[in-house]
């Protein structure tokens, strides 16, 4: 009777420290998240590591559809519709998934949540192949991270032991930005500074970025940023005289916020007309 009430106990207790017992996982999982265009783009994926053993061609097979990680699906959320090498991706949560070659990758966005081992081809949304690089240094563990981020592009690249691959992610913001600027200049409160940032940052119409950046410095005659937008503009225009004096106006209200930053701003946009 002592017999079974101790290996009883040994049962209870042993389960108990099993459950309560947490390990540093071989494989972490890493959640990685990039602010982009209007929205954002996140990748959830674990991070294999290659602890001396050959991947590619072995590990991780040449011509088989890989989960691209480790444990569980890896999967992607683009916060808008946006462009993969050319193709268009509708916002939303996919499974990132490829077949790597020696040369090639194909990169799968599948609409599925079952991973590889209950993989429905039907359930393909894009499927692109890109190119292989060949990196001098090896990384250890592999690797999903944002690369050359600017407002309408980024690469998604992908990186273990000497291989990398760049997914090309793009997005239409110009179009998106011009039609809520039309919405906004409708309203009674208008966004003149904004509005006249991107028209000048984008290449549009200057003679209506300049009108909207005087009603800009109008509303707030002390903001040094708004007069050296104005500055900018009117020298693009060829106004050498007036980007001088809008900078000089800058630059005085600059120092009096003390923000030599817009200081050495203006002062090299004069010295450049």
């Amino acid at each position: 009777m002592k017999k079974l009430f101790f290996l009883l106990f040994w049962a209870i207790a042993t389960s108990t420290f099993a459950q309560g017992l947490k390990m540093p996982s071989p494989s972490p999982a890493q959640s990685i998240k990039q602010d982009f265009s209007l929205s954002s783009v996140e990748v959830k994926y674990s991070r294999p590591v290659i602890k001396g053993r050959k991947i590619f061609g072995d590990v991780v097979p040449f011509g088989k559809l890989w989960r691209t990680g480790a444990n569980s699906p890896t999967s992607i959320t683009v916060g808008e519709d946006v462009k993969i090498a050319g193709q268009t991706l509708k916002a939303g949560t996919y499974q990132l998934m490829t077949i790597p070659s020696q040369f090639s990758w194909e990169i799968i966005f599948n609409k599925g949540t079952n991973g590889v081992f209950n993989y429905k081809p039907e359930e393909d949304v894009l499927k692109v192949k890109l190119a292989v690089t060949t990196l001098t240094q090896s990384v250890e563990s592999f690797s999903i991270q944002f690369a050359n981020v600017i407002s309408n592009k980024l690469d998604l690249v992908l990186s273990w032991e000497k291989v990398s691959v760049s997914i090309p992610i793009e997005t239409d913001i110009d179009s998106k930005i011009a039609t809520s600027i039309e919405k906004a200049m409708a309203a009674d409160t208008r966004p003149y500074f904004e509005s006249a940032s991107f028209y000048f940052e984008t290449g549009r119409d200057l003679k209506k970025a300049l009108e909207w950046v005087g009603k800009a410095a109008e509303s707030n005659p002390s903001a040094y940023w708004v007069l050296h937008l104005q500055a900018k503009i009117q020298a693009k225009l060829g106004d050498k005289v007036g980007a001088k004096a809008s900078a000089e106006k800058s630059i005085a209200l600059a120092k009096e916020g003390k923000n030599d930053d817009y200081v050495t701003l203006n002062m090299k946009l004069i010295q450049s007309l």
